[in-house]
């Protein structure tokens, strides 16, 4: 099919200027956009709607199940496409946010993917809508470079194998409010796919790769039916190949764990893989299960690893599903940020991120993430080890997994409490990482880890959770409205000796502390803390 026809009415853009946007924001780039906006906005609202009467549902009963009336697709003999060359070693990948140093250090990693990250590692600022989409650009058409303020010069490495793109859009319930059309905001998925697809699908062809996509906080198979719509429109309008997107989708929320099958079904000519993404995924548990009583409550949040039962449940009924349905199975996040200083820190974390990897290899991961390009050659060891000379292992079928309803939910299997430190800790992170959000920045370095929004997210919910359902901690203090913001005060006060007064000054410490409390303590539970922050941001 040749291209369609501008838009009748144009997509409205209300910014300000950013430089070499005009290079992003071509008249037909944003009739795409108009198009994707026209044709499947209403779904998306549709499907917004579902997402509450679900947890509505799930308010009732403290309960969830997989779904009878898709027996038969769980029950049906099918697989998904074949994933492409590039795509079929996924050893190691390494997220990030797409500004310019990082776009650069992603590349040369060493990594075999590189998840270019629009959502949870982005705030998404105007300037960083727009300038990611000019980086990843530059980058494949090899004109990037970067100097830091101290000098510091970084560009590709000449003739080096770099990472293969799979880019993350926001999640579905995110606006872009710069961007307009026929008076609405244009959901922010759209914007990210539809530029960065634009502009880059033919371009990746002519390079031996394509557009490839992770699909964040998908919560249902009919939100991974409307995004298999948007790729076959996609293709269709810019006239490639059918099956030429490829998509690896989170499984980042509770509902998504019951429907693992399905969702690779909706997208099985467009589907490569399936993640386990933990914060995300323990966030989602309490915003679902937030009034379900004791059983339901989490104990702190790095008390919580993948080897916990009702985790285990989850990540290996994932790797049983996507071998079954030949897809690419990938493992969680190492978030560790290695120390320049300490040597101490440094040995005692990466046997941590060893012994996570060697696990994840193990169980029959095809995969895993890292955070930091020195913790690359670490994860690849581990599958190494593993995989030697195969690209994957998707032919370890796992059919020794019997995963039911009630193990993936079984929160109160796990021999662990929330304590008083948790609670500090939760506190102390949510503003910190708040407060870099406010200026821009998503991906940031708190206490020797690499936090995204996905953290701030599971910060707030287990305050909110803890207060609601009045736990007493380990110290015999009771969680309180009044405990959180006496904690929360303290925060700021030793932030602002710590940084001195300038610097308090010049950040955003006191709205990212009001926006965590107003958050954590609010009786209503906002489903997401990116939509309140995002009315904050500059």
């Amino acid at each position: 099919m040749s291209a369609a026809a501008p838009s009748p009415l144009p997509v409205i853009v209300d910014a300000e200027p950013v430089p070499r946007s005009e290079e992003v924001l071509t008249d037909e780039a944003l009739a795409f956009i108009g198009e994707l906006h026209r044709r499947f906005a209403p779904r998306r609202a549709e499907l917004l709607a579902q997402r509450k009467e679900r947890r509505d549902e799930i308010a009732r009963t403290a309960a969830l199940d997989f779904r009878p009336e898709t027996a038969h697709v769980r029950e049906g003999d099918w697989q998904v496409a074949r994933a492409p060359e590039v795509l079929n070693d996924r050893r190691v990948e390494i997220t990030g946010p797409t500004d310019r140093k990082m776009t650069i250090n992603a590349l040369n990693s060493g990594a075999k993917v590189w998840l270019a990250d629009f959502e949870d590692a982005s705030a998404p600022t105007w300037e960083n809508v727009v300038l990611g989409q000019v980086n990843l650009i530059d980058a494949y058409e090899r004109r990037i470079d970067f100097t830091s303020p101290e000098g510091k010069s970084y560009a590709l490495r000449p003739d080096a194998e770099l990472a293969t793109v799979v880019m993350r859009p926001r999640g579905w319930h995110l606006d872009e409010r710069h961007l307009t059309v026929d008076g609405e905001p244009v959901p922010g998925a759209f914007v990210d796919f539809g530029l960065y697809f634009f502009h880059n699908a033919k371009r990746l062809l002519a390079k031996g790769k394509g557009p490839y996509f992770y699909l964040p906080k998908t919560e249902s198979y009919l939100e991974a039916r409307l995004w298999n719509d948007v790729f076959v429109f996609a293709q269709d309008y810019t006239g490639i190949p059918q099956g030429t997107i490829r998509a690896t989708v989170l499984i980042e929320t509770i509902t998504a764990a019951f429907e693992m099958e399905e969702i690779l079904y909706e997208l099985r000519d467009h589907a490569s893989g399936l993640n386990a993404g933990r914060w995300d995924y323990l966030f989602s548990i309490v915003k679902n299960f937030r009034d379900g009583g004791e059983k339901f409550v989490l104990p702190d949040r790095n008390a919580v690893t993948m080897t916990a039962p009702f985790m285990r449940a989850y990540t290996e009924l994932l790797v049983r599903t996507c071998h079954k349905r030949g897809a690419h199975a990938i493992g969680g996040m190492a978030a560790f940020i290695p120390s320049r200083r300490d040597p101490e820190v440094n040995a005692k974390a990466l046997e941590k991120v060893r012994a996570d990897k060697d696990r994840e290899a193990a169980d029959g991961f095809d995969g895993s993430w890292v955070a930091h390009p020195d913790l690359v050659p670490v994860a690849r060891a581990s599958f190494d080890a593993v995989l030697g000379d195969k690209p994957n292992q998707k032919d370890r079928l796992r059919e020794d997994v019997h995963v039911t309803a009630d193990q993936l939910i079984a929160i109160d299997s796990l021999d662990a409490k929330p304590t008083y430190e948790g609670l500090r800790n939760a506190v102390q992170v949510g503003i910190r990482y708040i407060e870099a959000w406010l200026r821009g920045l998503g991906a940031v370095a708190i206490f020797n880890l690499m936090e995204d929004a996905a953290t701030a997210e599971i910060s707030r919910s287990q305050i909110w959770q803890w207060i609601d359902a009045g736990v007493v901690f380990d110290n015999g203090e009771k969680a309180t409205a009044e405990l959180a913001r006496h904690i929360a005060a303290e925060e700021l006060a030793a932030i602002r000796a710590e940084i001195g007064e300038e610097a308090f000054a010049a950040g955003t410490w006191q709205q990212a502390h009001d926006l965590l409390l107003q958050v954590s303590l609010d009786e209503k539970y906002v489903d997401f803390l990116t939509l309140p922050a995002y009315e904050l941001l500059g």
